[in-house]
């Protein structure tokens, strides 16, 4: 039998229990028409990139399913027509991942992190002057010591070249 993952976003506005509710029945659809949903993860409710509906945020839920077509096409109708459901996507794989999923992955992450203080996320204290950054970065435009500065072009020392003949003095005299 064929192998799918399915993505689907519910509102925001309903609870964890109903989005529970909705994927167990969209498990049940699947069953009823043949096929089974090997692996089933909820991803939260998480920030949609854009307004959808007016909805900002979403409950995710991924399913890994191995069914027939007629299931799936069955499953995407179910999924258009409840009102509860914002998006969904369903793709064909050749094989399914048993493994938790790199949404899944990257959640944990966050609790690894040390904390940061207020005087690291603004940068204050990080940096005294005439002492050297950690890690001997610099900002930009700092030039190391012995690095001498281009030569710039005073206003008043403007070569000729650069003058327009219309812009020239009026004492001069302008051949054509």
């Amino acid at each position: 039998m064929p192998l799918y993952e399915n993505v689907f976003i519910a509102r925001q506005d309903i609870s964890g229990a109903q989005v529970d509710a909705l994927a167990d029945g969209f498990t049940q659809l699947i069953a009823e028409q043949g096929g089974e949903v090997k692996k089933r993860e909820y991803w939260g409710l998480r920030n949609l990139a854009y307004r959808m509906n007016k909805n900002r945020k979403g409950h995710y839920v991924l399913f890994n399913i191995e069914a027939p077509a007629p299931a799936i096409a069955e499953l995407e109708r179910t999924m258009r027509i409840n009102e509860d459901v914002i998006r969904y996507l369903t793709l064909r794989v050749d094989a399914l991942e048993e493994a938790p999923s790199a949404v899944m992955q990257t959640r944990g992450s966050r609790e690894d992190r040390p904390r940061r203080s207020d005087r690291d996320r603004y940068g204050e204290g990080r940096e005294r002057f005439g002492e050297p950054r950690e890690g001997g970065e610099r900002p930009p435009g700092e030039r190391p010591a012995g690095e001498a500065p281009a030569p710039a072009i005073a206003a008043d020392e403007t070569p000729a070249s650069v003058i327009a003949p219309d812009e020239a003095a009026p004492d001069e005299k302008v051949e054509a």
